[in-house]
């Protein structure tokens, strides 16, 4: 199937099909706030569509949902408030999702804590690339799921850790929101952040045969291997698979 004229338009368009379809959704404990950055933080998000996802990719990254200190107050997947202000060149206003935990405020870029997954993320990027611009002329990151779910401490919870009965509608609008989104920048290459993502990304591949798929380790501090030259480890990994030629 050919590209869009415009993919970013074909990008804002999906966002906003994923907005409203997952809007009425409600769960039960342990989830007792659920943030949509797509409603309150809509107007970073889009500048970020607008600016960056104009053109086909050759690779997308594909994270799994909002860290509390990234997306969640910029909107940009992987949005580490230095890396979408100082790089990407991105800063608007941000809102407030309707029920808000006190401990986890929305405050937009005036967030004073560090997304450690997207300072590694972008890091290695302009690392590698330079200029935002140079990254993006070919590659494009995105999130599976826009919502962030927190326990009634706080606590985020990730979508594995909700009812899958829960689960399902959320699962079927973000799926079709990736395909719609690798219809619009029709890459060779998508990479799952993690194996969740994979795992998503893998549901596709009936619709897009001709796609490549695999997976680079997921940032997260969390995640012990993250912790060891994490973008050393991942340099190699898609250098390996033929992603990016060696340096």
């Amino acid at each position: 199937m050919p590209a869009a004229a415009s993919p970013h338009k074909a990008l804002v368009s999906a966002a906003h099909r994923l907005r409203d379809t997952l809007k009425p959704l409600r769960f039960s404990p342990p989830v007792e706030f659920v943030y949509n950055p797509l409603e309150y933080a809509a107007e970073p998000h889009e500048a970020y569509l607008t600016r960056y996802g104009s053109t086909r990719k050759k690779v997308v990254f594909l994270g799994m949902n909002p860290g509390p200190f990234g997306m969640t107050q910029t909107g940009v997947p992987f949005g580490e408030i230095a890396a979408v202000r100082d790089w990407l060149g991105i800063k608007t206003a941000v809102g407030k999702p309707p029920k808000e935990h006190p401990k986890r405020p929305v405050v937009g870029f005036d967030c004073p804590q560090s997304e450690v997954s997207g300072r590694r993320l972008w890091g290695l990027f302009a690392q590698r690339f330079g200029p935002a611009e140079a990254f993006f002329a070919d590659h494009f990151v995105a999130n599976y799921c826009p919502l962030v779910f927190m326990s009634e401490t706080g606590a985020n919870l990730t979508p594995d850790k909700i009812r899958p009965a829960e689960m399902e509608p959320v699962f079927r609008a973000c799926d079709e929101h990736l395909h719609q989104l690798v219809e619009a920048l029709q890459p060779e290459w998508l990479i799952g952040v993690g194996g969740f993502a994979e795992g998503r990304a893998l549901m596709l591949k009936p619709a897009f045969p001709d796609m490549k798929i695999a997976r680079i380790l997921h940032p997260s501090p969390a995640s012990p291997a993250a912790n060891k030259d994490w973008s050393g480890n991942v340099t190699r990994t898609l250098e390996k698979l033929g992603v990016w030629e060696p340096s």
